[in-house]
């Protein structure tokens, strides 16, 4: 135990950094490094391709779209109770690890609307409908059971059914590469023919134990609300109290303590961080409690408005978009950034450079553009 070290913000960074793959970009396959990640969040289709390009050597984003296809990934309602994208074996292993929460968040967002509806006897209605095995919209399933509850508004009682009350998988085309489809849902026993695993025995949490180590691989050092705030689940701290004998701990600037694996990176906090354009709702953001390792307080927000940022020096300074010239849906458009903080001169050329690998990436080479507005003053 190293309890009396005390970890920087820089140092936390540089960590951050390496175990999210963002300080050099790995060689792992994408299906292990969907693994490694914890799962990436995915309500926006798209952005799982460009966090695995900015993780990835050489990312094929095809791949990815074959292992949604060839049902090796899975998009779910997981972490925060909101869609993720999950390997197969996580999420037949997490998925009854999250009941609670999902039911608790799905039922908060909606009580006083859904108040006199029992939440076993939606489920089981629910069940009843999908038992056919046909893949639904959320409205389509919602139109099946409403007439036993005509006094419950539909959103809220099919966002119970599809984020909570059943495993549900969101099948391709959503999700492809390229791809605009909407939702269409299946009980993720039938998609991939295998049921979740059942709740671990009363005052057991094997699972809970298995994420506390995957989180910190993945993300530490962190303190347990940093956990926490990834996950959306309680009683985690007792998760990490049961393998306490395999950890080491720090503290961080405000006295917090820090759990960390033995051998996991914790590179020099002068290690050379390169620019990186992240997707939007990123983990390696999201995936704290205190976040400070990464954003600043001040643009706290870009990190839950959906902003797309790059990192420099390994911290958010600015975001990024893709504006199309024209307007035109099949033009390449440019890759815009726009500073939080004056750059110096090496730096601009270095997001200029990465943007042009991402335009590169985002038009199968056919333009390169990019363009760094004007310092903010």
């Amino acid at each position: 135990m190293t309890g009396g070290t005390v970890l920087d913000t820089r140092a936390l960074n540089r960590a951050t950094l390496a175990r999210q793959l963002l300080l050099d970009r790995s060689d792992l396959p994408p299906l292990d490094a969907v693994a490694h990640l914890g799962g990436m969040q995915a309500q926006e289709p798209q952005e799982p391709f460009l966090g695995l390009w900015s993780r990835l050597r050489d990312f094929d984003p095809g791949v990815l779209s074959d292992l949604l296809v060839r049902r090796r990934v899975v998009r779910t309602h997981l972490m925060r109770r909101t869609v993720h994208l999950v390997t197969t074996e996580d999420v037949l292993a997490r998925r009854s690890r999250h009941d609670a929460m999902l039911r608790q968040r799905a039922r908060a967002a909606h009580r006083r609307e859904l108040e006199d509806v029992d939440l076993d006897e939606l489920a089981a209605a629910g069940r009843e409908v999908m038992a056919d095995g046909e893949p639904r919209t959320m409205a389509e399933l919602v139109r099946a059971v409403a007439h036993r509850w005509p006094d419950a508004p539909p959103r809220a009682l099919g966002e119970l059914l599809v984020a909570a009350l059943i495993p549900m998988a969101q099948l391709p085309p959503r999700g492809l590469w390229r791809t605009r489809a909407g939702v269409r849902n299946l009980p993720i026993a039938v998609w991939l023919g295998r049921d979740i695993d059942p709740p671990a025995p009363e005052g057991t949490d094997p699972v809970g134990a298995a994420m506390a180590r995957g989180y910190l691989a993945a993300f530490g050092p962190a303190a347990t609300a940093d956990l926490r705030a990834w996950s959306g689940l309680a009683g985690l701290p007792a998760a990490v109290a049961a393998i306490r004998d395999e950890l080491v701990s720090f503290r961080d600037e405000r006295g917090r303590v820090l759990w960390d694996l033995p051998d996991a990176p914790r590179p020099d906090a002068d290690t050379p961080a390169p620019v990186r354009f992240l997707p939007a709702f990123d983990n390696a953001i999201l995936g704290y409690d205190d976040r400070t390792r990464i954003i600043d307080d001040a643009h706290r927000g870009l990190s839950v408005a959906g902003a797309r940022v790059v990192l420099v020096d390994g911290r958010v300074t600015a975001t990024w978009t893709v504006e199309r010239d024209g307007g035109a849906r099949d033009d390449p458009g440019t890759v815009t950034v726009t500073p939080l903080r004056r750059l110096s001169p090496a730096e601009r050329e270095e997001v200029l450079g990465e943007g042009r690998n991402l335009a590169v990436f985002l038009s199968d080479g056919a333009a390169d553009r990019v363009r760094v507005a004007t310092d903010p003053a």
